[in-house]
C-alpha cells in the first residue's frame, strides 16, 4: 500500500495463491481444452500490483488483522469481523468504510456469493461522486484529495458480472478501469512513485483482459493486448513466451517459433524468474512446437525434463498427461495426473502446518 498517493492508502493485500479473488485473471485464462489445452506457462496475470506498506492499522482501523485473515483464506471470518465492527461503531471515518466493504466483496466473491458481492458494489453508486473524495471531509482529511475509492474495489466492481455470466459487462467495465487508470497516469505525471503504481495497475488491468479474451479464443484481440504488453516490458520471457503461445493458435507456427527462439536466447539475465523457471519455461515452449507437429513422444520427453528439474511444475505434469492421452497412453496419463495431485496436497499440507507451528 502507499500512504502518500490517492485510491492506494486503503487498499488491501489480495490473497495471489487463490483462484477465487483473482478469478478476474485467473479463471478467464483458465483453458478450454480446444483454446489453450497447452499452456506455456502459469498465468502470472492474476496478482494485483504490489503497493508499499508502513503499518496497516495506521490506514485503516484493525487492518492488518483483515490482511492477515485473508492471506489464510479465512473469508468466513472476515465477514464475521466486518459485521461486528460495524455493529461496534468501530469504523470513524468515510475511507475505512470504504475498506472494509472491499474486503467484503472480496470474501463473498471467494465464498461464490457473487450475487451478494454485487448487491453490496450497487449500494455505491457513482463511484466517483464528492461524497467519495478526500476534499468534502476537510475536518477529516485536511491535507488530503482526490478519490478515495480503493483500486481493488473498482477493480471488484468490473469482476464481479463475469461470475454472474455477464461476460460482457464484465469487459465493459475492465475497458472502463482501463480508460479510468491511463487517465490517472496522465494527471499524475512528474511524480515518479505515483505513476509508477498506477502504470503497474495500468498492465495488471491488461493482463486481465487478455485472460478474458484468451479465455474465449479471441486471439486477434490477445495478439494486440500481448503486444502492447510486450512494448511496455519487452524483456519479460513469460509475457514473451505467452506471444508464442498466442501466435500458434492463430496459425502463425514459423512467427511462433520465431518468438520461442527469442525467449531462449534472453538467457534469464534479467532475473525476472528464477533459473529453474526459465529453464522449464523454455522447455514448454520448445514442447509446445512439438505438439503443433504432433509429434507427442518428443513433447512428453520435453515435459519430463522440466519435471525433473521441478516437480511442481503443475503445467509441465498437466500437458505431459495430455500428450500420453492424445498418443494413446490412457494408463500413463492417468497415473501422470494423480502423481501431481499427490505431489500438490503433500506441499499444501506443509505450508498449512507451516502457518500455525
Amino acid at each position: 500500500m502507499d500512504p502518500t498517493s490517492p485510491e492506494s492508502e486503503t487498499r488491501p493485500e489480495i490473497n495471489p495463491s487463490s483462484a477465487a479473488t483473482n478469478p478476474a485473471a485467473v479463471q478467464p485464462i483458465k483453458a478450454t481444452p480446444e483454446a489453450t489445452a497447452f499452456e506455456s506457462t502459469p498465468s502470472s496475470f492474476a496478482d494485483p500490483p504490489p503497493e508499499r506498506s508502513n503499518s496497516l492499522d495506521e490506514l485503516t482501523h484493525d487492518l492488518s488483522s483483515l490482511h492477515d485473515l485473508s492471506t489464510r483464506g479465512q473469508w468466513e471470518a472476515i465477514l464475521d469481523k466486518i459485521s461486528q465492527s460495524r455493529a461496534l461503531f468501530l469504523l470513524t471515518k468515510p475511507h475505512e468504510h470504504l475498506t472494509y466493504l472491499t474486503y467484503q466483496v472480496i470474501a463473498l466473491t471467494k465464498l461464490r456469493r457473487s450475487d451478494e458481492a454485487s448487491h453490496e458494489l450497487n449500494s455505491l453508486h457513482d463511484f466517483d461522486g464528492e461524497h467519495y473524495r478526500y476534499e468534502s471531509f476537510p475536518e477529516i482529511y485536511p491535507d488530503r484529495k482526490g478519490s478515495m475509492v480503493p483500486f481493488s474495489l473498482r477493480w471488484m466492481y468490473a469482476l464481479v458480472p463475469t461470475r454472474l455470466g455477464n461476460r460482457q459487462e464484465g469487459l465493459d467495465r475492465l475497458y472502463t478501469l482501463l480508460d479510468f487508470v491511463r487517465e490517472r497516469i496522465k494527471e499524475k505525471e512528474g511524480n515518479d512513485d505515483s505513476v509508477e503504481l498506477w502504470k503497474k495497475r495500468e498492465i495488471f488491468v491488461m493482463s486481465c483482459l487478455l485472460g478474458f479474451h484468451l479465455g474465449h479464443k479471441e486471439f486477434g484481440v490477445s495478439l494486440e493486448l500481448i503486444k502492447e504488453l510486450i512494448k511496455r516490458d519487452p524483456l519479460d520471457p513469460v509475457l514473451v513466451s505467452k506471444l508464442g503461445s498466442v501466435q500458434m493458435q492463430f496459425g502463425d507456427i514459423e512467427g511462433a517459433k520465431a518468438t520461442f527462439d527469442r525467449v531462449e536466447k534472453m538467457s534469464n539475465h534479467n532475473g525476472l524468474v528464477s533459473e529453474t523457471q526459465f529453464k522449464n519455461l523454455v522447455g514448454r515452449n520448445k514442447a509446445l512446437v512439438h505438439v503443433v507437429a504432433k509429434d507427442y513422444a518428443a513433447a512428453v520427453r520435453e515435459y519430463e525434463e522440466c519435471i525433473e528439474r521441478d516437480n511442481s511444475d503443475v503445467v509441465a505434469v498437466n500437458n505431459k498427461a495430455l500428450c500420453l492421452m492424445y498418443s494413446r497412453d490412457l494408463s500413463d496419463a492417468i497415473k501422470s495426473m494423480k502423481s501431481v495431485l499427490r505431489e500438490i496436497t503433500l506441499m499444501l499440507s506443509r505450508l498449512t502446518t507451516r502457518r500455525f507451528v
